[in-house]
């Protein structure tokens, strides 16, 4: 769990620090103030960097590298994939100082990120911020002790006058390094893009019914998690009994959720049923399949009814403390808020939760947090908080 976030260099976020994060955080602001932006580095960090996040990221933003041209050299290739990443830049024309690399993770000079040594939640140490930066480097050819010719790279200091250079991509983890040559099709063979990582779930906009549903579902089938699926469907149909996915009929290779009706013997499509219900199946299966990790969400209320949020905030609240999930969740919505409000200030709310406000002040994006009792004042003093 992030106890604060720093994030730098990161799309419209050139320097954004979050001095405490809790359990639950829903994020609100005007339109390009880094919300989405805020996710996508959660997601990046806690996918450690995967190639297959930073494809999904540049896909979604119409910025991967479709063009496959090439020269006998691969340096087509090579600013193809450079201009590509660079979209991920604030300035876009990164260099190769390590002031110009997008910094991802807790913020190292915070006081309480110092004095901890063991971490709340698993006792391990606090993780090492995740860095992406381009690096130029040269290959060297030495000989071994036997004889045998071997390549060598060498990574150039900043202020190298090397003028025959070739474009790196390197990544700095908890894990170590990884470092691509742009010079060769880094994203090659993956397919579409799709989450892979263990550690969070990602919902975008407009993920009402994602392929992947099928799949998440049949990784908490007869499992208790089945359960929380039901009873969150239950919130907009409380006949529901059962959901399964089956193929659907059309030659799609994708399975359709279908739903069974106390005392009905039919079996109904759940998508004959409503934009919310489908909404809320997306959420509750990513959220119980993120165990021990990060739930990421954009624009929570997308197809939900005002009277139906605060119920879907207290599922996400309790399922945040029982299975170990950081939250955070991006909003447009005044009803969403209240709702979050209403229920982080029950008694029986024993999760955390933070409201963030980000805002741009003469080019920067700054944040404000409010605390529950800030949160509920406003709420008494008919206070906009968006």
């Amino acid at each position: 769990m992030l106890h604060s976030l720093h994030i730098r260099n990161y799309r419209n976020l050139k320097n954004l620090h979050l001095e405490k994060t809790a359990r639950v955080n829903l994020i609100i602001g005007k339109n390009n103030t880094g919300k989405t932006s805020l996710l996508e580095a959660i997601a990046i960090y806690a996918g450690n960097g995967n190639l297959h996040d930073l494809r999904h990221i540049l896909e979604s933003h119409g910025e991967f590298p479709s063009s496959r041209i090439r020269s006998d050299d691969g340096s087509d290739i090579e600013m193809i994939q450079y201009e590509a990443l660079s979209s991920l830049f604030s300035n876009w024309k990164p260099g190769f100082t390590e002031e110009e690399s997008i910094t991802i993770g807790e913020y190292e000079n915070e006081p309480l990120n110092r004095e901890r040594n063991i971490s709340e939640d698993n006792g391990s140490s606090a993780e090492k911020p995740l860095r992406m930066k381009f690096v130029r480097f040269i290959e060297e050819t030495e000989k071994n002790a036997e004889n045998i010719f071997y390549s060598r790279r060498k990574i150039l200091q900043e202020d190298s006058k090397e003028t025959d250079y070739q474009l790196g991509f390197q990544i700095t983890d908890v894990g170590g390094q990884k470092f691509y040559n742009l010079r060769r099709d880094i994203f090659r063979n993956m397919g579409m893009a799709q989450n892979n990582s263990e550690r969070y779930q990602l919902i975008k906009t407009a993920n009402i019914d994602r392929q992947i549903n099928g799949q998440l579902f049949d990784q908490i089938t007869l499992t208790d998690k089945e359960e929380y699926v039901i009873q969150a469907l239950r919130i907009i149909e409380p006949d529901t009994e059962r959901i399964a996915f089956i193929e659907s009929k059309d030659r799609r290779r994708e399975r359709d959720a279908v739903i069974k009706l106390k005392n009905n013997p039919r079996i109904f499509p759940l998508k004959s049923m409503g934009d919310g219900i489908n909404r809320i199946l997306t959420i509750i299966l990513a959220l119980v399949n993120s165990e021990d990790g990060y739930l990421l969400i954009d624009e929570f209320e997308n197809g939900l009814h005002y009277s139906v949020q605060a119920d879907l905030w207290e599922i996400v609240f309790f399922l945040a403390e029982r299975l170990n999930i950081q939250v955070f969740a991006t909003t447009h919505s005044e009803d969403c808020i209240s709702g979050f409000e209403k229920v982080l200030n029950k008694a029986l709310t024993t999760a955390s939760g933070h409201l963030i406000r980000l805002d741009r002040i003469d080019g920067d994006i700054r944040q404000t947090s409010f605390d529950p009792e800030e949160m509920k004042l406003a709420g008494e003093k008919d206070i906009e908080l968006r």
